[in-house]
């Protein structure tokens, strides 16, 4: 990663303000889901994530509130105000951090987009990004 990239800060937080966040550097990846369960757990037709390391995110005031949504990962949300603001796989390697509760959303775009058999069919995407019916399939550098 170059001395720019590992410079880069990211913050973000919830709708109330209860819960705020840093992330350290370029995300692994930027990604919109189409899958079911970011439809039903956010209430929107996609969810974007930014996917970071787990050492470089840091919870500035508390973590939030996780349900753990399947048998390998867990949701975070705001007690208070239900803002779903965070997603993680039970293994503790990576948190994924909902694009829109940046505080400079446009900041990162998306990249690909996942899940697309499930994708609602009034709410297409971006076509222009590369796109995958399930999980992304892997690049050299183990992503």
């Amino acid at each position: 990663m170059s001395e720019t990239a590992a410079a880069q800060t990211h913050e973000g937080g919830c709708l109330c303000g209860r819960l705020r966040y840093r992330a350290q550097g370029r995300p692994n990846n930027v990604t919109n889901c189409h899958c079911r369960q970011c439809q039903l757990a956010t209430g929107a037709a996609v969810a974007t994530w930014a996917e970071f390391p787990a050492d470089r995110v840091a919870w500035l005031t508390e973590p939030p509130r996780w349900y753990r949504s399947s048998a390998r990962a867990e949701r975070g949300f705001c007690p208070d105000c239900g803002t779903a603001i965070s997603f993680r796989y039970l293994d503790g390697k990576a948190v994924d951090l909902a694009a829109v509760t940046l505080d400079a959303p446009d900041s990162l775009p998306p990249e690909d987009e996942l899940w697309t058999d499930s994708q609602r069919a009034w709410a297409p995407g971006d076509t222009r990004l590369p796109r995958y019916p399930r999980e992304r399939r892997k690049r050299g550098d183990g992503t």
